[in-house]
């Protein structure tokens, strides 16, 4: 059973920072789409960021809310995805969610070509 758990989310001030962890378990995601989602209150579901790993390479994408001040990374021998927030700002307040593709060919911005998603874990960036 594959699960995918975050954590680090938590209060900061504007300006500061925070890392967000994704652990995968159940399955190696070596070849695969792994990203991160983000959900305000009263507003749609929107791409973060991602990072597209195949045989020959790994790529990255961004939403270009966050370019320039969040940061995707992963440790293939701890399965762990991880988003390093930087510069946060008030509108960057939301639930952030985990996702993953077996697809390594998927289109990475919808959230529709993800098979897997963490519980979510709540980022508050006050003002």
């Amino acid at each position: 059973q594959v699960q995918l758990v975050e954590s680090g989310g938590g209060l900061v001030q504007a300006g500061g920072s925070l890392r967000l962890s994704c652990a995968a378990s159940g399955r190696s995601f070596s070849r695969s789409v792994m990203g991160w989602f983000r959900q305000a209150p009263g507003k749609e579901r929107e791409f973060v960021a991602a990072l597209r790993m195949t045989l020959s390479a790994t790529s990255t994408y961004y939403a270009d809310s966050v370019k320039g001040r969040f940061t995707i990374s992963r440790d293939s021998a701890k399965n762990t995805v991880y988003l390093q927030m930087n510069s946060l700002k008030p509108e960057d307040t939301a639930v952030y969610y985990c996702a993953a593709s077996s697809n390594s060919g998927a289109q990475v911005y919808t959230g529709q070509e993800y098979d897997y998603w963490g519980q979510g874990t709540q980022v508050t960036v006050s003002s």
